[in-house]
């Protein structure tokens, strides 16, 4: 059964995508949810149309293309999601969203296909989205995943490397620092020797 997708579902499809499902997924899982419709002839030759609109409004030449890289590179885009305390989303950030909101930020229409990610973002941070706009010409768009009323936390560095990088440091100082045994072992001896000749 070839149903429609109205939202990116992951190891499925991303939004506006047709794609053949065993029927009972459909009919249990997709459609009730609203995660996908019916593919009817008609909505498909709809959604063609419309991503024909649409690829009318990409880039068509590589000018055209490096002026919106321009442009993406100095872009910062953000998105407030719900996330738990471990900054772990209730959700995630999809290709399709990254693309709406560089429509909605900046009017440039990016093909959802394009956005390069091998994953969808599912914590909270900050990210480099690599986006393929035209041949031989991709950018990587800035994008920050922040908790709902929040900020990011101050970046710092891992603990692990600081560690790595302080032992040497304080092995060095700890060898400056310690007094070495034989002056301790001559002052012991010269207080023996003092008590055997007051003696």
């Amino acid at each position: 059964m070839n149903v429609i997708l109205l939202q990116d579902v992951e190891n499925l499809g991303l939004r506006g995508d047709v794609v053949s499902v065993a029927r009972g997924y459909a009919r249990n899982f997709l459609v009730p949810r609203k995660l996908a419709e019916v593919a009817t002839t008609a909505k498909v030759e709809e959604l063609r149309k419309r991503d024909s609109r649409r690829t009318l409004q990409e880039a068509r030449s590589s000018e055209q293309a490096e002026t919106i890289a321009e442009t993406l590179r100095k872009t910062v885009l953000r998105f407030e999601m719900k996330a738990g305390p471990t900054g772990v989303l209730f959700g995630s950030v999809t290709p399709s969203d990254i693309a709406d909101e560089i429509w909605r930020v900046r009017k440039i229409r990016i093909d959802r296909r394009k956005i390069e990610l091998s994953d969808a973002l599912k914590r909270i941070g900050s990210f480099l989205v690599p986006i393929q706009i035209f041949e031989n010409v991709s950018v990587e768009v800035k994008t920050l995943v922040v908790p709902e009323g929040g900020e990011l936390p101050p970046e710092q560095e891992p603990t692990e490397q600081q560690g790595i990088e302080q032992e040497p440091q304080d092995a060095t100082e700890a060898e400056t620092e310690t007094p070495s045994a034989e002056p301790v072992l001559e002052a012991v001896l010269e207080a023996e020797d003092e008590g055997e000749a007051a003696s």
